[in-house]
């Protein structure tokens, strides 16, 4: 199980880094995603990352404002939000995912970190 923190009450145009951890295993030989899901929503994919951290890709209602990275050697993966809107607020998880490009969620979720972006 992943977990999601770093989440916060942040203004519109602000920015927020989000940090994903594995408790007891590695994440390393993992391709991990970022999903999210607002009230009243379905969950959503935000983006991924290949476990070899080179290759990444994004949901179109983010891209160029989300960036995701990881640091292996602390089991992390990142995700740094920019110029943060309110239609980002949600809650989001992070969660591995399969190989060559998938955006399938394979293991269980994490409570999520909260992400409030006030206009």
């Amino acid at each position: 199980q992943l977990q999601a923190s770093g989440g916060g009450l942040v203004q519109a145009g602000g920015s927020l880094r989000l940090s994903c951890v594995a408790s007891g295993r590695t994440l390393n030989s993992y391709a991990v995603g970022w999903f999210r899901q607002a009230p009243g929503k379905e969950r959503e994919f935000v983006g991924r990352i290949s476990w070899t951290g080179i290759t990444t890709s994004y949901a179109d209602s983010v891209k160029g404002r989300f960036t995701i990275s990881r640091d292996n050697a602390k089991n992390t993966v990142y995700l740094q939000m920019n110029n943060l809107k309110p239609e980002d607020t949600a809650l989001y998880y992070c969660n591995t995912v399969g190989g060559s490009g998938s955006r399938e969620p394979f293991g269980s979720w994490g409570q999520g970190t909260q992400v409030t972006v006030s206009s």
